[in-house]
């Protein structure tokens, strides 16, 4: 199957934040790539601040929310978890899941 947004990931890193930023598509047919190599990037230290940026992402699954949800709540135990710029697909997703609740946590949060 050809994939119309590959999902691309651009990494911003200082001492004291790490920012991931999603472009493209985050779907069962992209998610793949980010969750194998997530353990490459995704290597914050302790108490580092995390933001996932999802100001370019183009378009998100019910796949693609579960691989967001599950990276949210496994780095959120060390790490200062946040996401910006978030569609209101995501949002809606979160809703459909019964995790609005939850989610929101994640929205309210420090600017990088």
């Amino acid at each position: 199957m050809q994939v119309k947004n590959p999902l691309q990931w651009d990494i911003q890193q200082n001492n004291e934040s790490l920012m991931i930023q999603l472009i493209g598509d985050l779907t069962r047919d992209t998610l793949l790539p980010l969750w194998k190599q997530r353990a490459s990037f995704l290597s914050p230290k302790a108490n580092q601040h995390i933001y996932w940026d999802l100001k370019n992402l183009q378009h998100i699954d019910s796949a693609g929310f579960t691989l967001l949800a599950e990276i949210l709540n496994h780095y959120q135990k060390n790490n200062s978890t946040c996401l910006i710029n978030t569609p209101e697909s995501v949002k809606n997703l979160a809703a459909l899941f019964d995790l609005s609740e939850w989610f929101n946590k994640f929205l309210h949060c420090e600017q990088w």
